[in-house]
């Protein structure tokens, strides 16, 4: 029998995947057999995936991920981004089963959580990282910005009225009215392939520095990756002036600080709100605490 992670148990369970967790060993095992690999000891931390060591026949290292079904992630849209960005700003992709949700690709480093980087010195290097990614990539099958918009208003609201009410009616109306430009604002012939989760626990060390890991895949204004960062370190947010993350990373990638803030409180609330419903506190208070603060802040 295999390990698995007792939060990946906890998200397979919740979203009806009892028959995979069942079957995961033996999963395993067929894939052993049929990429001519062994599997070794498990990644912590993650929830989406089993995540675990493999090595080669021919003895070199890299990674088994098998996404848990129904889980809301789509491993094709991951393949994809790996395909087209993959020993770039993420890992190289070796195989991948889209049947058996299941990715074999480089094995990196350390996340750059455990190296304790200041903020700023974190944001650096994600911007970085995350322009190694943009490209255009039309006809690549990925969801646009337009649909991930849409897609994040919905869940706000759902979400809002389910927790009965965690946050204010303002900081809910100022995230839809973003989604509402957001998605008006996108252009398919202006699109690019971005990560879509850019955070500090998907950055892993490499060989050319760091690269990200577990894209989620959208065509979309690369502004989307610089609300994620907005998004993030909300403590850290309000103790200045929150427009003044919104403007350097804006002015370090030459991006719309417009739409950089407005993704910006899409994200952060969808977040603390995702955070609250599966209990991941302090982040979830704290997220929801920025959302309060900021909310009906105008760009200026």
């Amino acid at each position: 029998m295999i390990e698995v992670p007792d939060v990946v148990r906890s998200k397979a369970r919740s979203v009806g995947a009892q028959d995979w967790l069942d079957g995961l060993s033996a999963l395993v095992s067929s894939l052993e057999a049929d990429w001519s690999i062994t599997v070794g000891r498990p990644y912590q931390g993650g929830s989406e995936a089993f995540v675990a060591d493999a090595t080669k026949a021919d003895g070199s290292i890299a990674v088994l991920k098998l996404l848990v079904p129904g889980g809301g992630n789509d491993p094709s849209n991951e393949a994809t981004v790996l395909r087209l960005a993959g020993g770039e700003g993420c890992p190289a992709l070796y195989r991948f089963d889209p049947d058996r949700g299941a990715l074999l690709m480089e094995r990196l480093g350390r996340t750059m959580y455990e190296l304790g980087l200041p903020l700023w010195q974190r944001l650096e290097i994600l911007c970085t990282t995350a322009a190694r990614i943009w490209r255009p990539a039309s006809d690549c099958g990925l969801p646009t910005g337009a649909e991930k918009a849409r897609r994040l208003a919905d869940f706000i609201v759902k979400l809002w009225e389910e927790l009965d009410h965690p946050c204010s009616e303002e900081a809910v109306d100022d995230a839809w009215a973003c989604a509402s430009r957001r998605e008006e604002a996108h252009r398919d012939e202006k699109a690019l392939l971005v990560h879509g989760d850019v955070h500090q626990l998907n950055a892993l060390q490499s060989d050319s520095g760091f690269k990200l890991v577990d894209p989620n895949g959208l065509l979309a204004e690369a502004e989307y990756d610089l609300g994620v960062l907005m998004r993030g370190d909300p403590v850290e947010l309000l103790e200045g002036d929150p427009l003044d993350r919104a403007h350097w990373l804006a002015a370090r990638t030459g991006l719309d600080p417009v739409a950089t803030w407005e993704w910006g409180v899409i994200e952060r609330l969808s977040s603390g709100l995702l955070c609250t419903q599966i209990h991941l506190q302090p982040l979830g208070q704290d997220t929801l605490r920025a959302a309060e603060a900021v909310a009906g802040t105008r760009f200026s």
